[in-house]
């Protein structure tokens, strides 16, 4: 099984996991899960961290990744193209290019966003 994570909860998950829901922590344990991070939620944290939003350095996020055995998941054409009559539920482009990549990989996305959930066929765990 594959989970994506959406970047607030990669953020909860590094800094405050208490901040995590039960459901999204029992779904990030089992041994067979493979758990991914979008590289548009690393570019949305050296964005954010840049604009002084956000005090995260890369060193950081990188140790985290490692730390909890993350695979990056690159963005593609194919996860572009889903972005063509994605109804606009969320107008967070970053997490609507994470929306698209999920709905195009067909794996869950774990986050506390309630929006999130509007997108049919898109499986939301928190």
């Amino acid at each position: 099984m594959r989970l994506l994570l959406d970047t607030v909860s990669f953020i909860w998950a590094i800094g405050s996991p208490q901040r995590l829901s039960r459901a999204a922590l029992a779904a990030l344990e089992p041994p067979r899960v493979v758990i991914e991070i979008s590289a548009i939620s690393l570019s949305e944290i050296a964005i954010k961290q840049a604009q002084g939003k956000l005090n995260l350095q890369h060193e950081s996020v990188f140790a985290a990744i490692q730390d909890l055995k993350l695979r990056v998941l690159p963005y593609t054409a194919r996860h572009a193209r889903q972005l063509f009559g994605l109804p606009l539920h969320h107008a967070d482009p970053f997490d609507r290019q994470i929306i698209a990549q999920a709905l195009a990989e067909n794996i869950p996305v774990v986050t506390p966003d309630e929006k999130f959930s509007l997108y049919k066929g898109l499986n939301v765990i928190w």
